[in-house]
């Protein structure tokens, strides 16, 4: 090769090298976010623990190689509590941690991708979620918003909530003052319930005062930690209305787009992880607890009587029916979890049926 060509090789090999230089540089850029909760910090599972919001944050970092940095707020940090929903639209900050009943002043249809009274437990949310059209449709739903969200914890089944006195009978709802969120507080409100939508660091205090006469939170871990045992003792056990809660993880859509591939499935398989992780805790915790509840703490822990779960029923299927002639999105969220719930009930009358009705029996 003469020293023109080797000049002109080299020349080539110098300009392939730089223009190579962005495309490097770009996939290796950093990116620092922050993250809000509807959880006061140090709050267990939501903001503490396997699973958490804290813990979600960490498995971003590691696995991301310390390229996705997210700083972590409890409720009142940086925003009210339950202001997560306009900061995340607002680009105030780029995500926020909660659930997405908490929106349903905004989009009915949120509803359904936290719980939905007489819904689906964990195994068949997931699966909807997952492998059933539900994620693509919890995107459409935020689309407007400029949002996309994605499952990331969940509690299992919550119990019904504590009670001052004793439910004998649907009257007994009549009049009391409740902390009850989401589409189970409208269900309440029909039955003549005052319903109350507190964070949850002010349940406590309410049912202790008397500001409320009964309260729901998550399940006898979390209830035991705020204390609210000492301020109600009727248990009612029966998770209604949220068979299975997830727990949101709610992203700007503009934050989310400038993400490289790779980091949004780090984003995508650590809340995945943590969704998983975070039922596990609640399982251990929460038997634990409820041991300790009902042999030391003096609590009476029992179902609903049937004619009240019954017309719980009744008046859910009436709220629900009447959101969806509402709303063209709820109906075609509604549709889609319902027909996958009808396919997992079946399903599940061979699987899990048998295994409750006669293995934990034999």
């Amino acid at each position: 090769m003469n020293s023109s060509s080797s000049r002109r090789a080299a020349l080539k090999a110098g300009l392939a090298g730089a223009l190579a230089v962005p495309a490097v540089a770009s996939a290796q850029q950093n990116f620092s976010w922050k993250m809000t909760s509807a959880y006061g910090k140090g709050s267990p599972f939501y903001m503490d623990g396997p699973g958490s919001a804290t813990d979600l944050a960490k498995r971003i970092e590691v696995m991301s190689g310390g390229r996705l940095k997210i700083q972590v707020f409890g409720a009142g940090e940086l925003i009210p509590a339950l202001e997560g929903f306009d900061a995340v639209r607002a680009g105030t900050v780029e995500m926020n941690h909660a659930n997405s009943y908490f929106w349903t002043g905004k989009t009915f249809a949120a509803q359904y991708f936290t719980a939905v009274p007489f819904g689906l437990n964990f195994q068949g949310i997931n699966g909807w979620l997952y492998d059933g059209g539900g994620q693509q449709l919890w995107n459409e739903v935020y689309a407007p918003f400029g949002m996309v969200a994605m499952p990331c914890g969940n509690t299992g089944v919550q119990m019904t909530g504590w009670f001052k006195k004793e439910i004998k009978t649907v009257a007994d709802l009549r009049g009391l003052k409740m902390r009850i969120p989401g589409l189970a507080g409208r269900v309440y409100a029909a039955l003549g319930v005052d319903v109350r939508l507190l964070p949850g660091g002010e349940i406590f205090p309410a049912l202790e005062r008397g500001v409320i006469d009964a309260a729901e939170f998550v399940g006898p871990f979390q209830d035991r930690k705020l204390g609210l045992h000492k301020a109600a003792k009727y248990y009612y056990t029966t998770g209604w209305h949220e068979s299975a809660t997830v727990s949101e993880l709610l992203i700007n859509k503009a934050a989310w787009d400038k993400l490289p591939a790779d980091l949004k499935a780090v984003v995508e398989n650590a809340s995945a992880a943590c969704n998983v992780i975070s039922e596990g805790w609640c399982q251990r915790n929460n038997a634990d607890a409820m041991e300790d509840l009902i042999k030391n703490q003096g609590v009476i822990a029992r179902p609903l009587p049937d004619d009240v779960l019954k017309r719980l029923r009744e008046v859910t299927n009436q709220v629900l029916a009447e959101a969806v002639a509402k709303d063209p999105m709820t109906k075609k969220v509604h549709d889609s979890y319902m027909a996958y719930k009808r396919k997992f009930d079946a399903w599940s009358t061979y699987s899990e049926g048998p295994y409750h009705e006669k293995i934990l029996t034999a």
